[in-house]
């Protein structure tokens, strides 16, 4: 156990269990998490000859999946490279994000395919950073009016001959295929995702109740970011909203930074969904970690102002500059979620949604160390571990 770079030991942390917290100690062995000891447990002699590293009164949580993510610092996941790649992975590391799905925009058959090749080849060698779980598939298969910050030139009708072609050629890549689920066709693609493990999600959509609840029969199970390009709740049509809100088969994506969603609305939403089915996500783009400025999303113009993203023109939201860390604390401090619920909504609840959960999303024995350590106010994130492996040192950074 000594002798590898992923076996160590932290003391003095508070540990973030998926119902609780304790005060002690954890130990990884080989990249996975080995022991956790409360404050009175005594390590052996193996485990004292450990690299130890003092907490120093901080919080060890899981680390943060990201589901939706279009990039940040400078690059997007179109760019299909890996220096884009690489760039995007290590800052939402240096966030506390481990584990993220390359998201796309709505582009051209050709683009989307140059991420699919891009992150196929990213997966296939060494991610020294955040791991890139897959590929999110947001478009082109939306609805106009609900087309938000996406490009209207790209829409299309949904294609299932796509997805079969690029399934077959990167199996277990794509991970979520967002589409407007009343568009004709859509019905019979999301029984098709289901069966192939691909999670159907709606998203940029004027769906009614009933062609929500048509789809979640059909077997679409995700509903991406939240109030945000989608129909609205009206008393006597709930529309798409209402049947996110009180369909448990339905997880919640959610961006708490509040511009996107007031927090009223997040409380609603936190209240109406299962304690496992509200996903937090960042939905950042390039601008993310970077001064106000222009940039550009899905080939559209962006300006970027206080740190809000708007489609120069419309005033569309475009994306966000947000982090998980700063969802993680908007959530603390505007919802009554304990830590430990709040952890489970930005790691736990994405990684059983993805099907991973006996692999990461909490902090238990037998799990991979996909682990962060923040200050005792979630201020900031000091280390990021993936796997064991530290990925993120901000003494070093």
């Amino acid at each position: 156990m000594k002798n590898s770079p992923f076996s160590w030991v932290i003391h003095h942390v508070h540990i973030v269990l998926e119902d609780r917290i304790i005060a002690g100690s954890a130990v990884i062995k080989n990249g996975l998490i080995y022991r956790l000891l409360e404050n009175a447990a005594v390590l052996s002699a193996e485990e004292q000859a450990l690299p130890a590293i003092d907490g120093a009164g901080g919080y060890l949580l899981p680390g943060f999946i990201d589901v939706h993510v279009h990039g940040g610092f400078g690059a997007d996941f179109m760019d299909a490279s890996r220096s884009s790649y690489d760039t995007i992975t290590r800052f939402h590391a240096s966030q506390g994000t481990t584990g993220m799905l390359a998201t796309t925009m709505t582009a051209s058959k050709e683009a989307i395919e140059s991420v699919l090749h891009a992150a196929a080849d990213y997966r296939s060698g060494d991610m020294p950073y955040a791991a890139l779980l897959g590929v999110h598939l947001e478009g082109p298969f939306l609805n106009e009016k609900w087309i938000g910050a996406q490009n209207p030139a790209y829409l299309s009708p949904p294609r299932q001959d796509w997805l079969e072609a690029w399934t077959a050629e990167f199996p277990d890549l794509i991970q979520i295929l967002t589409l407007a689920p009343e568009r004709e066709g859509s019905l019979p693609l999301i029984a098709w995702l289901a069966e192939n493990n691909i999670v159907a999600a709606c998203g940029h959509t004027d769906a009614s109740f009933a062609d929500i609840e048509a789809a979640a029969d059909a077997g679409m199970s995700h509903a991406v970011h939240t109030y945000n390009a989608m129909r609205p709740l009206h008393h006597r049509e709930p529309g798409t909203v209402g049947a996110v809100l009180s369909d448990p088969r339905i997880y919640a994506e959610l961006i708490a930074d509040g511009h996107h969603v007031h927090p009223g609305a997040i409380r609603l939403l936190a209240a109406a969904k299962p304690a496992d089915k509200l996903i937090l996500i960042t939905d950042a783009m390039s601008a993310a970690g970077m001064p106000d400025g222009n940039y550009s999303l899905g080939g559209l113009a962006v300006e970027m102002k206080d740190q809000v993203a708007r489609l120069q023109g419309s005033g569309s939201l475009a994306g966000s500059s947000l982090t998980m860390l700063r969802a993680f604390r908007y959530m603390l401090a505007n919802t009554a979620l304990s830590v430990a619920e709040v952890s489970r909504c930005a790691s736990g609840n994405a990684a059983k949604q993805l099907g991973i959960y006996e692999q990461t999303g909490s902090i238990a024995c037998g799990k991979q160390a996909d682990v962060i350590l923040t200050d005792a106010d979630f201020s900031a994130v000091s280390h990021t571990w993936v796997g064991g492996k530290l990925v993120f040192d901000a003494s070093r950074n």
